[in-house]
């Protein structure tokens, strides 16, 4: 009897050992490029989806060398994410190497560059310079932006802009695309990735509107300076100057005479102080630190998540950068002139995004 109880005890804890495996193995397996994505897909897919981010937190996607491990996890993944617009220049070969059946889901598909988005801007103010200011005319611009990469192919404009996910008001083209994905993968618990997408819409808006609202009390005419070029959208959308010694890219360093230009860039603009990058070398934000005496004043999160903390999610990294620089640039007694002149054009941002996302909305 006692022999017949212990084998029975050792069966059930074997089968509590191989519950949790087994359950994984059920679940949508989902390999995403980086950090940022796997936080997305996470959200969307919630206790369905196991995800794999190949670039992980604290990591630099721009330079990052696949390994033959990785083809072979793209082998096997229900679901391959990555973000498109030219960001994981070595991704489209390692998906050719990994010959994944799977559905590819290029999160960036419907969003445009922000090379674009400037180039619209700068037809406007040729067409009517006192009307530069006009966000009646921002319909017609969204309409344009939001167009996919592949629309621009045709036109020469250079380097595309990759890091769309530093606009919150992007956010549902990424969720959407994701969802449609996820769909596609697993249909049969598309209502939940539906229920989990519907929730994590909400919270992309309403941190949209608060940093929106955060940032209106940064001075006009304030520039802030970053490793490299990665926050161009979070720029456009919460209208703030950004600076950096580096290009759209990590992978090559700025020349010397690069550095003294922006340095005499600093000098001659309204610069309050200078942010490090969670992913790139401070070599060179402290060397402009030490030729310019401005302060280094936090880090700010652009290419990959935090290991752990509040900015190990996407929208944990969004309200840790817009508090990081409200706390180092908003004047208070300035606050008051930057939020009138501001207030209205963040209000017309939200209002336009996200009044093109029932455009969008494909997937519900």
């Amino acid at each position: 009897m006692r022999q017949s109880r212990t084998c029975a005890l050792l069966a059930g804890v074997s089968t509590l050992l191989v519950l949790p495996a087994a359950l994984a193995a059920e679940r949508v397996q989902v390999v995403t490029s980086f950090s940022i994505l796997a936080d997305m897909v996470e959200n969307v897919g919630g206790e369905h989806v196991a995800v794999t981010a190949l670039v992980g937190p604290d990591s630099d996607a721009h330079v990052y060398s696949p390994r033959p491990d990785d083809a072979r996890a793209l082998s096997d993944a229900d679901l391959v994410v990555f973000n498109g617009l030219q960001f994981e220049g070595w991704m489209a070969r390692l998906i050719e190497a990994s010959e994944a059946d799977g559905p590819v889901v290029v999160a960036t598909d419907g969003i445009e560059s922000r090379l674009a988005a400037a180039e619209n801007a700068d037809h406007d103010d040729h067409d009517d310079h006192d009307d530069h200011d006009d966000h009646d005319d921002h319909d017609d611009h969204d309409d344009h932006d939001r167009r996919g990469a592949n629309d621009h192919a045709d036109h020469d404009h250079g380097p595309i802009d990759p890091h769309a996910w530093q606009d919150l008001g992007m956010g549902p083209l990424y969720v959407n695309n994701i969802l449609a994905g996820l769909i596609e993968a697993d249909p049969d618990h598309s209502d939940a990735y539906r229920a989990n997408a519907e929730r994590y819409l909400a919270q992309i808006a309403a941190l949209d509107d608060a940093i929106s609202a955060q940032l209106a009390e940064i001075p006009d005419g304030t520039s802030v300076i970053t490793g490299h070029d990665s926050f161009g959208h979070f720029a456009r959308a919460y209208h703030l100057e950004f600076l950096s010694p580096q290009g759209l890219s990590t992978d090559a360093e700025p020349s010397a005479a690069n550095m003294a230009r922006l340095i005499d860039v600093i000098r001659a603009s309204n610069v309050q102080a200078l942010f490090h990058e969670n992913m790139t070398s401070p070599a060179m934000i402290d060397q402009l630190a030490q030729e310019t005496g401005l302060p280094v004043a936090g880090t700010l999160y652009a290419d990959a998540l935090a290991s752990d903390g509040e900015a190990s999610s996407w929208l944990g990294m969004m309200r840790h950068n817009a508090r990081t620089l409200h706390d180092a640039l908003a004047d208070a007694e300035h606050a008051g002139d930057a939020a009138g002149g501001k207030a209205s054009g963040h209000a017309d941002h939200a209002r336009d995004d996200h009044g093109h996302d029932d455009a969008h909305d494909h997937a519900h």
